[in-house]
C-alpha cells in the first residue's frame, strides 16, 4: 500500500518551526479511534507519519506526537476515526470529581469563548451509570471556568460544535480530550449523492489494505452503490491526502499555526502522483449506479473511473485477474434475507465462471454468506462496522467453467 511522504522537520522553513509557543512546543499525547480490526493498519500508518510511542488499544491507538504530526495525521491518515488530544488523566470516583478535573483545566487558552461546545462521555466499566449526568457536569465545569476568568460562557451546540470534548472513563481514570479534527476523518468531502447504508471511507480504505490491493492491479466493484471503493482506491493510487478537501477542528484553536499548516497542505498537494489505473464499478440498481458516476463527478474522477449498470451475476471481469472488493447488501441491513439466500448460492457460480484468477472480497455481517456462496474461504477478517461484528471473506477465484475474456476497458453486460 502506498504511504504518504514521511514528514521531515528539515523540511520545514525555520520561521513556522518557531512560529508557535508553548502548546506547541514539546510532545503531546493523542488518540486515534478507528473500526475495531483496523488498530494493526492504523500503527503502521501512524509510525509511517512519524508518530512516536504509538500503542494499539480495541478500538484505537495512542500515540505521542507534536502539533505538525498531529496536523499531518489529520491531513494524511486514512484509517483513523478523529485524532483527539488528552489534556487531562486522573483517577475519580464520584461526578463531583469529574467536575473538579474539567474544572481546573485552562479551556480558555485553548479556544475562544465564542466558540460552540458539546461533550461526549464514553464508559468502559465505569462505576458512574448515567453518562448524559456526566456529559452535563462536564459542560457545567467547562463553562464555569471560562466564566471564572472572562465573565461569559460558551454556548451549546448539539449538532455541528466548534469544539468536541470526550471524556471517557474506565473503573478508575477519567482521560479527558479536545478533538482535533471536528467532522469524523471518513468525511473526506467527496461524496455528495448517499446510498441507503453506506460505508464509512476508513473502514473502506482499510479492507483495501487488508485485500493488499496494489495501484497496478485492476480493482472492480460490482456492487459499487455510492462508489466509496473506487473513490478510496484513487485517492490511494494517486496518493492523495484524503483531508485536503475539508476543514478541521485545530484550526479554530487559539494557537493554530497557520503557516505550518499552509506548507502541510502545499506539500501534500505535491505529493499528488498522476499515474494509470483501472478501477471500475457496477451496480444492478439504476439509481444506485447513478449516485456513484455522480461522486465520481464531484471528485473530478468521472473520465477516469467508469461505473455502468449491470447484475454482479452477469457481469464479466474487466481483465484476466485483479480484485474484486465489493459490500454486498446483508439482511441486517435491508430486511431483504429470503432474497439475499437465492442470491449468495448463484453468487459463487458467477465467480467461479467470470472471476477466474482474481482475489474476491465480501465484506458482510451475514453469517448465511460464506455457507451459501459455495467457495471455501481463504481467509475471514474480523471487523465492525460501527457496533456490527462482521467479517472479510477472502476468495481466491482458481477456476471456472465458463470463464470470458472482457474487451478493452470495462466490460460488462450493462443495461
Amino acid at each position: 500500500m502506498t504511504q504518504p511522504r514521511l514528514w521531515r522537520a528539515s523540511a520545514v522553513p525555520s520561521t513556522t518551526l518557531n512560529a508557535s509557543a508553548g502548546l506547541y512546543l514539546g510532545p503531546q499525547e493523542f488518540f486515534a479511534p478507528c473500526p475495531r480490526g483496523l488498530e494493526a493498519l492504523l500503527v503502521k500508518e501512524l509510525t509511517g507519519l512519524s508518530a512516536a510511542s504509538v500503542e494499539a488499544v480495541p478500538g484505537g491507538v495512542h500515540f505521542v506526537a507534536d502539533w505538525r504530526v498531529c496536523y499531518r495525521v489529520n491531513l494524511w491518515s486514512r484509517l483513523a476515526t478523529r485524532v483527539l488530544w488528552r489534556v487531562a488523566r486522573c483517577p475519580y470516583r464520584t461526578e463531583d470529581d469529574i467536575y473538579a478535573i474539567a474544572r481546573n483545566l485552562p479551556w480558555n487558552e485553548w479556544f475562544s469563548v465564542e466558540q460552540t461546545i458539546r461533550v461526549y462521555v464514553t464508559a468502559i466499566r465505569s462505576p458512574l451509570k448515567s453518562l448524559e449526568f456526566l456529559a452535563l457536569r462536564t459542560k457545567d465545569a467547562v463553562c464555569d471556568a471560562f466564566r471564572a476568568v472572562l465573565g461569559k460562557r460558551p454556548s451549546v451546540d448539539t449538532a455541528n460544535p466548534d469544539m468536541r470534548i470526550h471524556l471517557f472513563l474506565d473503573d478508575r481514570e477519567a482521560m479527558l480530550y479536545l478533538d482535533t479534527s471536528g467532522a469524523p476523518l471518513y468525511k473526506r468531502g467527496l461524496k455528495r449523492a448517499r446510498v441507503e447504508a453506506p460505508l464509512k471511507e476508513n473502514l473502506a480504505a482499510g479492507i483495501l489494505m487488508l485485500a493488499n490491493w496494489k495501484p497496478e492491479e485492476p480493482l472492480f466493484d460490482p456492487m459499487c452503490g455510492s462508489a466509496t471503493f473506487l473513490l478510496e482506491a484513487a485517492q490511494i493510487a494517486l496518493e492523495i491526502a484524503p483531508g485536503l478537501g475539508r476543514k478541521f477542528a485545530f484550526e479554530r484553536f487559539r494557537r493554530f499555526d497557520p503557516p505550518l499548516w499552509r506548507w502541510l497542505v502545499s506539500d501534500a498537494r505535491a505529493a499528488r502522483r498522476e499515474r494509470d489505473f483501472r478501477i471500475s464499478g457496477a451496480d444492478v440498481d439504476a439509481v444506485e449506479a447513478d449516485r456513484g458516476r455522480r461522486n465520481l463527478q464531484y471528485a473530478s474522477l468521472d473520465g477516469r473511473i467508469k461505473v455502468v449498470q449491470a447484475d454482479i451475476l452477469t457481469v464479466n471481469a474487466p481483465a484476466e485477474s485483479g480484485v474484486l472488493v465489493t459490500n454486498p447488501p446483508y439482511g441486517v441491513r435491508m430486511g431483504e434475507q429470503k432474497s439475499l439466500d437465492a442470491l449468495y448460492p448463484k453468487l459463487g457460480d458467477a465467480l467461479k465462471q467470470h472471476f477466474a484468477g482474481w482475489r474476491c472480497y465480501f465484506f458482510s455481517g451475514d453469517e448465511n454468506l460464506p455457507k451459501l456462496i459455495g467457495l471455501k474461504a481463504s481467509k475471514r477478517t474480523p471487523l465492525y462496522n460501527g457496533a456490527l461484528e462482521c467479517r472479510l471473506y477472502e476468495y481466491r477465484v482458481v477456476s471456472g467453467k465458463l470463464k470470458k475474456t472482457a474487451p478493452p476497458g470495462l466490460s460488462t453486460e450493462s443495461k
